[in-house]
This record gives structure tokens, sequence and C-alpha cells, in this order.
């Protein structure tokens, strides 16, 4: 499923492939890689509060930002919340981008392998095959209770808005 008019890099329009999800909606399955290439997926956080932060690539500045600010905001909360960051970067870099800049809050993860995560939440970029600069918060039960597609992969999200439906849930 392809869906256009979404989003935008730095005004040119782009695709989108997946589905579009809705807060109501049951958060899909998939199969991300952490840092020591071991297949994370939604079940290994069950009973939590999820939120995943999604980047285009840490190597820009609004990503690492993005993943600075919820790593703060992450250890804040209860160990009944998983805060995740999901992007197309390899393992690697991620990991290395971590040991650097201090993430030790944040799961971030890469879908580079098979844009599992990428199809399955509708943030898929057709024309870069990176990934939508967006937020999910996921309830315990695995119901969806927040999305933001951020309209331009430069743009920050709303963060505060985010952050406000995951202590609802």
């Amino acid at each position: 499923m392809e869906r256009s008019g979404i989003i935008t890099f730095q005004g040119s329009p782009l695709t989108l492939i997946g589905p579009a999800l809705r807060a109501g909606d049951r958060a899909p399955g998939f199969s991300v890689l952490d840092g020591e290439l071991k297949p994370v997926g939604l079940k290994d956080f069950a009973g939590k509060t999820k939120i995943i932060s999604v980047t285009p690539s840490l190597d820009t500045p609004v990503c690492d930002l993005q993943l600075r600010r919820f790593n703060a905001e992450a250890a804040k909360m209860s160990g009944e919340s998983a805060v995740l960051n999901i992007s197309m970067d390899l393992p690697f870099a991620i990991a290395r981008f971590c040991s650097s800049a201090g993430i030790d809050r944040v799961k971030a993860l890469s879908d580079h392998r098979d844009a599992s995560f990428g199809a399955a939440y509708g943030v898929l970029i057709k024309e870069l095959r990176l990934l939508a600069r967006a937020i999910f918060v996921i309830d315990r039960s695995d119901v969806i209770q927040y999305v933001e597609i951020v309209p331009d992969i430069t743009n920050h999200p709303d963060y505060d808005k985010a952050l406000s439906a995951a202590t609802k849930v």
C-alpha cells in the first residue's frame, strides 16, 4: 500500500509504504535488530507502555536531538515503560552513536534488514528507503494510543504531546 501527500523532505513530496495507523488500532508486530544483531520485536516489551520514536538517520541534527530528548525523558519513567528509537541505520552505527552520545535509557534499534517496522507502521519512505519521522505511543495491551507522523522529515515531532499521551496510558 502506497500513500502520498503525507510527508515531504524540505518541501518535496515523498511516498509512504504501509498502512495509515491510528489511535485505537492494534499495534502490528515487527522484527528489528539491536546493536548485537539480535532480533527484537513488539512482543519483547509485552505488558509495558511503549513510546516508539522513529528517526530517518541518527547522523542528522534533528534525529540526534530527538534521541537525546527521549533518552532524558526515559530516565524519568518507571520500569513499566519502554522507550524505543527505530531507524534504518546499521546496528553498528547505532551502537557507536549511542555509546558516544551517552544514550543509555532508550533502546535504539535498526530496521535496515527488511524494513519490517517501517512497512507495518506505514512509515517506510519509498524514495529514500528511510523511515519517516514519527512517534507512536502503545499501551500495555498493544493498542496504539497516539500517532504523529511529522509532515516534513526535517522538523521535530511534538515531544510534549507524545509524552503527555504516554502518561495517560
